[in-house]
């Protein structure tokens, strides 16, 4: 008989049930992005096609007696074809990618952890970030899922990230695992087990939910030999578990030439609105493109307009030296900005024509391209100057605390 629902449960699934976390899941894109960072191309984690009732066609891994003492894990781990397959998989097919994902992994593992155990959740589920991403902060899905944790834009938001033209906080790779902890912690609330909470993640809850009611099992293996789940989903788990496996002990499965990046460590400082990610760079006495790695879920290469301060990711132990120069740093003469709404048709050079600015200052303010495309919809930053240009670095400060379309920012 399946367990019923705690009250929690069944207010959660009334309130969420029709929505699905939609992650990247085993498939997802990784391509440059609009300000020229370079990702992966579309890299698709599927087995061949194979017989799924065959789940015990082993694929043997290297015996353990030769090897150093396995670790521990704190989420169910069990061994069987598919799992094994994967295993393979990841030591075969996708083995450079695999390496690359690997060396990114303690670069966010250490305070991911944390964040998991502050929910009080098992902290190998850091793996489910390798399997939906690579831990990468840009990658997206055909799902329009984004960053670590593969969220799309509407289950972000439930779960408190910022997702709009300015700041896409799914790339926030602090934010985001806190997001996900939430996000976690609820499934395994209602399903009480890892299998399921993990298959939720993929598919949504209500989409396990229901697979449970109509075959009457809680059993997630149980599950995967009727045809309601997808293959993705079904797969899901046994990938997770091949991930731990490996990434916990690499050289056993023959990961032997991995380099790590350090762990990821900064402080915060807070800046104004409007404040450029060259500016604060300079400020710290570091490169423009460190600011933005440790700020990813900024698009525009500038703090949002409609925030009197913004919180900001520096380089750990730049504190001081950014307190210092901050305000030297900003130039003596404020310029003044509108917003444009662009309208269907319109083009990059056509609007630079129309306000009588640069094109390439209106580009880097906007972090576009020439090349780049816009549509109907998108708002850009006009730079509106005595001069109609933009220096280096720049402040701009907002009248009454309001940003309006057409109005400059004073």
């Amino acid at each position: 008989m399946i367990r019923k629902f705690s009250l929690i449960g069944i207010v959660f699934l009334f309130i969420f049930g029709g929505l699905t976390h939609l992650a990247a899941q085993t498939d997802f894109y990784l391509a440059k992005d609009e300000m020229g960072r370079e990702e992966p191309t579309l890299m698709t984690l599927k087995l061949p096609i194979s017989d799924e009732s065959n789940d015990d066609s082993s694929l043997k891994i290297p015996p353990t007696d030769q090897l150093k003492k396995d670790p521990e894990f704190d989420i169910p781990i069990v061994l069987n074809g598919k799992v094994e397959q994967f295993i393979h998989y990841f030591q075969t097919k996708i083995r450079e990618k695999f390496v690359i994902w690997l060396s990114r992994s303690e670069k966010y593992i250490p305070f991911m952890r944390n964040v998991l155990k502050e929910y009080g959740l098992p902290e190998d589920l850091v793996y489910l970030a390798l399997i939906e991403s690579g831990f990468n902060p840009y990658a997206y899905s055909r799902a329009k899922a984004v960053g670590i944790w593969q969220f799309i834009s509407m289950t972000g938001k439930r779960y408190g990230l910022r997702v709009d033209w300015w700041i896409d906080e799914r790339k926030d790779p602090e934010k985001s695992t806190i997001a996900a902890a939430r996000y976690l912690k609820d499934l395994y609330d209602m399903f009480e087990c890892w299998y399921l909470a993990a298959a939720g993640y993929n598919a949504g809850e209500f989409k396990i939910i229901k697979a449970m009611k109509r075959y009457r099992t809680e059993d997630f293996w149980k599950l995967t030999q009727y045809r309601y789940l997808k293959r993705e989903t079904k797969d899901y788990v046994p990938l997770m578990i091949a991930a731990a496996l490996v990434a916990k002990n690499p050289e056993k499965y023959g990961f032997t030439d991995v380099e790590y990046q350090e762990p990821l460590q900064y402080e915060k400082v807070r800046v104004p609105a409007l404040t450029s990610l060259s500016l604060i760079a300079k400020a710290c006495g570091t490169s423009t493109e460190e600011i933005q790695d440790l700020n990813p879920e900024i698009q525009r290469r500038v703090t949002p307009p409609d925030e009197s301060e913004y919180e900001i990711k520096i380089p750990l132990g730049r504190k001081r030296h950014f307190e210092q120069h901050f305000e030297a740093l900003q130039p003596f003469e404020k310029f003044e900005f509108k917003t444009h709404l662009v309208k269907k048709g319109e083009t990059l050079k056509a609007i630079a024509r129309r306000y009588k600015v640069d094109l390439e200052a209106m580009l880097e303010i906007n972090s576009l391209k020439q090349t780049s495309k816009i549509s109907k919809g998108m708002t850009l930053l006009i730079p509106v100057g005595k001069h109609d240009e933009v220096k280096p670095f720049f402040v701009a400060m907002k009248k009454n605390g309001k940003l309006s379309n057409g109005n400059p920012i004073k």
